[in-house]
């Protein structure tokens, strides 16, 4: 099936914002029906309003931040602490903690919420596990063994999570109510997959991976392959826009790779856009189209981070 062609808009740069402290960052969320974008940042996640792009609080007090998921259901949140071995609660109306979770796990690092199931998973890469946390009891009720270093997990909303299996490059077929791995799935040529999306309507996995600077597209059904395209170094992170079929991919080689889906298997580069170095990771407002990543300055050689640089880079589409 050929989807419908739209002329691209190509992205620039809109504004920075600086944010304080010199603590590392991962992941950043940002939840479309609350207009609100979460920021990993060293033992705290800030928290900025949108789309005033203000920041309205902090959630501190934790010791080493990687992911944050949300379950609006019930109004909680939760943010994957790697080194405190523990998943944190926190209130969206107050922004204010109300519970930590010390887990079996350890290092817990991506963290998502599964609506199907009504728990929340974090995956594990010094214990090479997940583990499962009911939303309504607050309680780990499980773990699931995954055999090697799991990266950023999906959910199809129907019963099913897939998970990057960074070592193994393998994406892991996970039940989420039985809490097993139900089948893998190889990814060669990938090499060292991280991110990963979903494209429900045509049953196709994104998998971003460093080792090989591609972005494979996996068909679900089949388990194969069906496409590889190429992508910018040291990549993170991936998102898919089901509304414009745009797939984004964050690289830390100071680019972000935008590709066009043409139909379920067929895809082209359409910007290769210009970022900062070790701007790994983003996350797309869906309803502005815009991205967001965050990143320090670095220093000439790109190994040091210039102090007290961190902050949020902001890119729109050109009118």
């Amino acid at each position: 099936m050929t989807l419908k062609s739209q002329t691209y808009q190509p992205y620039e740069l809109e504004n920075k914002i600086p944010i304080a402290g010199n603590g590392g960052y991962d992941y950043l969320f940002l939840d479309n029906d609350a207009n609100r974008l979460y920021v990993s940042h060293g033992t705290d996640v800030v928290v900025f309003e949108l789309p005033s792009e203000k920041i309205v609080g902090t959630i501190s007090g934790m010791q080493g931040v990687h992911g944050i998921a949300i379950a609006a259901e019930v109004g909680k949140g939760f943010i994957s602490d790697g080194k405190g071995n523990s998943v944190v609660v926190f209130d969206l109306a107050t922004i204010k903690v109300t519970k930590t979770i010390q887990i079996t796990g350890k290092d817990p690092d991506g963290i998502m919420y599964d609506p199907f199931s009504k728990r929340v998973f974090t995956f594990n890469g010094d214990s090479q596990d997940a583990a499962v946390i009911d939303i309504h009891s607050l309680t780990q009720i499980g773990s699931i063994s995954l055999g090697g270093t799991p990266e950023f997990a999906v959910s199809d909303g129907e019963g099913k999570i897939y998970n990057n299996s960074e070592d193994k490059n393998v994406i892991s077929v996970i039940d989420a109510m039985s809490m097993k791995v139900l089948r893998t799935i190889p990814l060669a040529p990938c090499g060292g997959p991280t991110g990963l999306a979903l494209d429900k309507a045509h049953n196709r996995l994104f998998t971003v991976c460093r080792k090989n600077k591609g972005m494979s597209v996996v068909d679900i059904a089949t388990g194969n392959v069906v496409n590889t395209v190429p992508i910018g170094a040291g990549v993170d992170a991936v998102v898919y826009d089901p509304t414009t079929s745009l797939i984004y991919c964050s690289n830390g080689d100071g680019t972000a790779t935008i590709i066009r889906q043409q139909s379920a298997d067929s895809y082209s580069v359409v910007q290769t856009l210009s970022t900062q170095w070790r701007a790994k990771t983003m996350a797309l407002d869906r309803k502005t189209k815009k991205i967001y990543f965050a990143a320090f300055d670095m220093d000439e050689s790109h190994k040091n981070r210039v102090p007290d640089t961190f902050k949020l880079l902001i890119y729109k589409q050109k009118s």
